[in-house]
């Protein structure tokens, strides 16, 4: 749904969301396409928010799970991302898919993609077996899964898993890629 703040600024609201929309709709990228770049790349970069009121930016690796369109992450169960999602279970990530510089242009040739959404912590064993799992073989494709089960299992008690659900996903292209 669309609505105008007061001073004229366009929103779209989803849920609680209020999202600008984007200034130069012809770069936009559809959805099918930020799935893709999502599909393709393997860390970027998720922001929160600390305890503190600052924005935390960190690189994290992660895996596109398809079955319910959420991104999946690990960690360890204490430190400032896990303090950060504790203090707003919100955020964002960012996903740069390509940046070419052009010199001669004074310019760069790019694509990429924004997610914001919901942060959940998966408690239940089982799913976060089933997670780490699709993890693993989203970086090692080629392991025996008894190898990766083995690996989960010793690894189960100090790791943490949580999920982004895209609640807004944009993509844009430099006019360069046009």
């Amino acid at each position: 749904m669309k609505r105008r703040r007061p001073d004229g600024l366009l929103f779209l609201f989803r849920g609680n969301n209020m999202l600008r929309k984007m200034r130069r709709e012809r770069q936009q990228l559809d959805e099918d396409e930020c799935i893709k770049i999502l599909k393709r790349n393997t860390h970027r970069t998720l922001a929160l928010l600390t305890p503190e009121g600052y924005p935390y930016a960190l690189p994290v690796s992660y895996a596109f799970d398809e079955s319910d369109g959420k991104l999946i992450f690990h960690s360890a169960k204490e430190g400032h991302k896990i303090d950060s999602i504790r203090n707003l279970d919100r955020g964002s990530f960012a996903v740069v898919d390509q940046d070419e510089v052009i010199p001669e242009k004074l310019t760069t040739a790019y694509r990429s993609v924004i997610i914001f959404g919901q942060i959940e912590f998966v408690c239940d064993e089982k799913k976060k077996d089933e997670l780490l799992e699709k993890f693993s073989f989203r970086y090692a494709p080629d392991l025996p899964v008894t190898i990766v089960k083995d690996e989960i299992e010793k690894m189960r008690k100090i790791v943490s898993v949580f999920t982004l659900s895209i609640e807004h996903i944009s993509g844009k292209k430099g006019k360069e890629l046009m």
